[in-house]
């Protein structure tokens, strides 16, 4: 089981930028597919963006698609979410998981994740 923390969240105006980190502990990271999820008030839990084990295939929900990128460095047990051009609607609380099934159905176990806010 891998253990994950969340940070880099914050407001925001439209049109800028913030980077998420996800600080995962155990020594299995390296091998587990990633995502980044998020869930709005008053909205279900969603994908956002999937990476693979070694960080060769990635994929987006269409909403973030070509304004998000994921990333990972496995040396470090880090996973990262750029975001640029945010949006208002991209106000969530956003989430790392590990991945069961590609490229988003998350495993069980979820951090407490980290408040981003885009004022309009």
């Amino acid at each position: 089981q891998v253990q994950l923390v969340e940070s880099g969240g914050g407001l925001v105006q439209a049109g800028g930028s913030l980077r998420l980190s996800c600080a995962a502990s155990g020594r299995r990271f390296s091998s587990y597919d990633m995502g980044w999820f998020r869930q709005a008030p008053g909205e279900e839990r969603e994908f956002v963006a999937a990476i693979s084990w070694r960080g060769g295939n990635t994929a987006y929900a269409d909403s973030v698609s070509g304004r998000f990128t994921i990333s990972r460095d496995n040396a470090k047990n880090t996973l990262y979410l750029q975001m640029n051009s945010l949006k208002s609607e991209d106000t969530a609380v956003y989430y790392c998981n590990a991945l069961n099934h590609w490229p988003s159905l998350p495993s069980d176990y979820w951090g407490q994740g980290t408040q981003v806010t885009v004022s309009s």
